[in-house]
C-alpha cells in the first residue's frame, strides 16, 4: 500500500482493539456501517483480507503489521504535540508483561513516568514465552520476555536472569516430599502453576527428574494467591527468588531442591521509535531490571543455552 488511509487505520485499529465493529462505531463517533466501509476500502486497496469476521473479529497478518504501523504513528504525533506545547490527552503506551515481573520489580521502573503522569499505560499480562506475541502482532510498543527471537522493526535488550525454585511450605513438605523430590512424589504431590500456558514447573520436572507424564495441579491466574496458595500449604511450586527471598530465610517457605532451580532469561522488546517519552520508559525498564536481577552481561549463546535447558 503506498498510500495509506489513516482514518481507515484508525477503524481497523479500533475494531481490533474494542473487539467489535459496533463498539468502533462508537468510540470514533462514526456508524458502524461506516466502520465497514472503511476497512473494505482498506482491503480493496491492499487487495488482502484485514480483518477476519468472527467473534470478535481478528485481524490478519498484514492487518496486524498496518495496526502496528498506526499505533506508532500516533505515538510519534504525541511526541511532536508535546514539543510544540499543544494541550491534549496523554500519550497512550501498551506494554505486556509477565505476571512474575508486574508483581517485583515493574512498578519501580514505571515510577518516574506514572508520577507525574507522562502517559497512559496499558500493562498487558502474559505468560514470558508468550509476550512477543504481542508486540508481533501490534498490541504493544514493547514486551519482557524470554524469547531471544529477532523481530523485525525492534530492538532487543538483555535485562537479567529470573532465579525460579521449587518451593513449598514445611508442613507440605514434610507430608508430600518426606522421602525427598521423588518422582512417586511428584505423581501424587498437587502443584501449583499460574495457567494453561505456564510451561515452568513442566520444564523443571522434566529437567530434575526425566518426568515428561501429567501431574496433579491447581491453576492459579493470580501472582499474589499463587504465593498464598504455597503459604498455606494447598500445593507447591515455582516461584522467582526474587518474591519469596523473605519467606524462604523466614523459614515459611522451603526449597524443596536446594540448589537446583530454573534461570529464565528476561529481554526487553521494544519498537524502534524514538520519542523522548519511548526512550525515557524503556531506560527506566532496563536500568531497574538489571538492578533487581543482578544483571551479567551474556552473550546470545549463552542466553540460547539457558532457554534451551529450562
Amino acid at each position: 500500500m503506498k498510500n495509506f488511509d489513516y482514518r481507515g487505520l484508525a477503524a481497523l485499529d479500533a475494531v481490533i482493539a474494542l473487539g467489535s465493529f459496533e463498539r468502533a462505531a462508537l468510540s470514533l463517533h462514526i456508524s458502524q456501517s461506516a466502520v465497514s466501509q472503511r476497512i473494505r476500502t482498506m482491503e480493496e486497496l491492499a487487495g488482502s483480507l484485514l480483518i477476519v469476521r468472527a467473534q470478535p473479529p481478528f485481524a490478519t497478518a498484514l492487518g496486524q503489521r498496518l495496526i502496528a504501523h498506526y499505533r506508532q504513528v500516533k505515538l510519534m504525533e504525541a511526541a511532536l504535540a508535546i514539543d510544540a506545547g499543544e494541550p491534549g490527552a496523554l500519550p497512550e503506551i501498551a506494554i505486556a508483561v509477565n505476571a512474575d515481573t508486574l508483581a517485583t520489580w515493574l512498578l519501580d521502573a514505571l515510577a518516574p513516568v506514572l508520577n507525574p503522569p507522562q502517559c497512559q499505560l496499558s500493562v498487558l499480562i502474559d505468560d514470558q514465552d508468550h509476550t512477543l506475541d504481542l508486540l508481533r502482532e501490534g498490541s504493544v510498543f514493547a514486551c519482557v520476555t524470554s524469547s531471544i527471537a529477532p523481530v523485525a522493526g525492534t530492538t532487543a535488550t538483555p535485562l537479567g536472569v529470573e532465579r525460579y525454585i521449587c518451593t513449598a511450605s514445611p508442613e507440605f513438605a514434610a507430608r508430600w516430599f518426606s522421602d525427598g523430590f521423588t518422582s512417586a512424589a511428584v505423581a501424587q504431590a498437587p502443584a501449583v502453576v499460574f495457567n494453561r500456558k505456564d510451561a515452568l514447573h513442566a520444564r523443571f520436572l522434566d529437567w530434575r527428574l526425566g518426568w515428561q507424564a501429567g501431574f496433579p495441579h491447581h491453576s492459579i491466574a493470580s501472582v499474589d494467591a499463587f504465593e498464598k496458595f504455597v503459604h498455606r500449604g494447598f500445593g507447591y511450586g515455582m516461584l522467582p527468588t526474587l518474591q519469596i527471598e523473605k519467606a524462604l530465610a523466614r523459614g515459611d517457605l522451603v526449597d524443596l531442591t536446594p540448589g537446583d532451580g530454573i534461570d529464565v532469561p528476561l529481554v526487553w522488546h521494544a519498537w524502534n521509535i524514538q520519542t523522548p517519552l519511548t526512550e525515557a520508559l524503556s531506560q527506566h525498564i532496563i536500568q531497574t531490571a538489571r538492578s533487581s536481577l543482578g544483571y551479567e552481561p551474556i552473550t546470545m549463546d549463552a542466553a540460547n543455552v539457558r532457554l534451551n535447558n529450562r
